[in-house]
């Protein structure tokens, strides 16, 4: 019996066989069948977001064929799930039907060297207590129950097993958060949302995350801020696998401007919204992610990749202070914010903003706000201004204050 062809782009794995949706398809021109150039498998975690898988399966869509006629040519697609039962998005939309990764039972695992990619698509964080909500339709319920977080352990198997058979693993949103629960992720850097980044850190401080930019590319672990920035990253894998051609081709149908490069900065909350320089916005949002831990000047300049004189200028030209005086002024308002919509005492809120003491919080709070912080407390009017601040509801959300 002839052995299978070898894999154009892993020489060491055979070459996927066409499958029944491919096979008899000629290619545009009437010649022989296409033999797709990119191939991914979806892993969808429980209460995954539908807005970065639709975004990332739809680019890989548009690019596989001519116009929208949407046949898996030059791409091809699976969907999985644990044990190949329905997924609900966060949304309460249903993917079905699912292929099983295998692996329970003492059954093997689906062959993950058919795919030159395993995406794996993060779910919402805390969704347990959701999953019995009584208004839940049927079908919804049906899928959250199966999907329950607790299952996802032959999900954490199956990537460890992919990895070691060299598959290159991509997470994209809280995926990410699998990937490192799997083990595969040691040495690597990774991205994330800033929304989710203080939470990553705190539950994997031996992880390198940055939340800066849109996506990472180390190699054979790919990480994806999630959102928007999904079609960016499956853009960058169609142009490497198929070409610039057919990747524009997806954004412009996609009513995507353009291919965004994956150290584009993150968007951030609108109150940043007329930042215009990069380096300057990117600074920003690392002091975003470091309210609690203050950064030097010389780590801030180097890690938004600019020298301290030329940080400083920027920052002047910007904000009108040096990144110093921005950097505490903006503890002062996350402060500020802690002080009329949380319990925390004054010394607890003085330390969540990296003050060395009550004191020293106290002193600089009164320089900005002309009162001290139990006074300003008490003042209904200032609260109710401080409620439309755009940046600390975001905060506050994502830390769970109460």
């Amino acid at each position: 019996m002839p052995s299978s062809p070898l894999h154009p782009l892993h020489p060491s794995r055979p070459s996927p066989a066409p499958s029944s949706a491919q096979q008899g398809h000629a290619d545009v021109s009437g010649g022989e069948p296409l033999t797709p150039a990119l191939s991914v498998g979806f892993v969808l975690l429980s209460r995954f977001t539908l807005l970065p898988f639709a975004a990332f399966v739809d680019c890989l869509r548009l690019a596989s064929d001519e116009g929208d006629r949407s046949r898996q040519l030059r791409c091809r697609w699976r969907f999985l799930s644990e044990d190949g039962a329905e997924v609900a998005s966060s949304c309460g939309a249903v993917i079905s039907p699912c292929e099983p990764i295998g692996g329970r039972h003492g059954q093997p695992f689906c062959d993950p060297r058919q795919f030159d990619y395993l995406v794996v698509i993060g779910g919402v964080l805390g969704e347990g207590e959701e999953a019995d909500s009584p208004e839940r339709t049927s079908p919804e319920r049906r899928a959250l129950e199966r999907n329950r977080p607790e299952r996802d352990g032959g999900t954490l198997d199956y990537l460890r097993h992919a990895a070691a058979l060299g598959v290159p693993l991509v997470g994209v949103c809280t995926g990410v958060y699998s990937l490192i629960q799997a083990g595969v992720m040691e040495g690597r850097r990774c991205c994330v949302s800033w929304y989710h980044h203080l939470d990553l850190t705190r539950r994997f401080p031996a992880v390198s995350a940055v939340a800066d930019r849109l996506y990472v590319d180390d190699g054979d672990r790919l990480t994806c801020a999630g959102g928007a920035a999904a079609a960016d990253l499956a853009a960058y894998l169609v142009e490497r696998h198929l070409g610039r051609a057919w990747a524009r081709k997806s954004l412009h149908i996609m009513l995507l401007d353009g291919h965004r490069s994956g150290d584009h900065s993150q968007p951030q909350p609108v109150v940043f919204d007329r930042i215009e320089d990069r380096i300057v916005r990117r600074a920003v949002a690392i002091l975003e992610q470091h309210l609690g831990e203050p950064l030097s000047v010389d780590e801030l300049a180097t890690r938004a990749g600019a020298s301290r004189r030329g940080l400083e200028r920027k920052f002047r030209q910007a904000f009108g202070v040096g990144p110093q005086k921005f950097a505490r002024d903006l503890r002062l308002r996350y402060g500020l914010w802690l002080l009329y919509f949380t319990d925390h005492s004054v010394t607890e809120i003085g330390e969540r903003c990296g003050f060395a003491d009550t004191a020293h919080f106290s002193r600089h709070f009164r320089s900005a706000f002309g009162q001290s912080p139990s006074r300003l407390r008490r003042d209904p009017v200032g609260r109710e201004e401080a409620g439309v601040d755009p940046f600390f509801l975001h905060v506050g959300a994502r830390l769970g204050h109460r």
